[in-house]
């Protein structure tokens, strides 16, 4: 069963890096108050911050030119198929998307060269999404 209710999102303001660096990296501290996430598994250290954040390091291999939409929250964990819903839509818009889960809500990213379309298609779809 997928989840069929128009959800709300919010264009959040920064201009957003995703960057990798070796598993081995020291855990960094956020900068600023941002967005900011930083995950790591075995083999790297992912980091999504603010482009003016990004790690200094030689090892750092960085993609710039994020933007992120952020699911109203707080969402159930019994909440079935969120993300497919929007996923969906922005497939077969094609816009690729990175996807950040919080106990709360979920982040949707999308390159800000496909920003508009990933907004339009997701308005056509019926989801709100506010760009304030």
């Amino acid at each position: 069963m997928v989840h069929t209710d128009a959800m709300d999102l919010r264009l959040l303001p920064d201009s957003l890096s995703v960057c990798r660096l070796p598993s081995s990296s020291p855990w960094p501290a956020p900068a600023g108050r941002g967005f900011y996430s930083a995950t790591r598994v075995e083999d790297e250290l992912s980091i999504v911050c603010a482009s003016h954040e990004v790690p200094d390091s030689a090892e750092a291999r960085v993609e710039e030119g994020w933007r992120v939409l952020e699911v109203a929250g707080p969402l159930d964990f019994s909440m079935i198929g969120v993300l497919a819903s929007l996923s969906a839509v922005l497939a077969e818009a094609e816009v690729s998307i990175f996807v950040i889960s919080t106990h709360d809500t979920d982040y949707v990213l999308v390159r800000d060269e496909k920003l508009e379309r990933a907004m339009d298609a997701l308005r056509e779809a019926g989801h709100t999404v506010r760009d304030e």
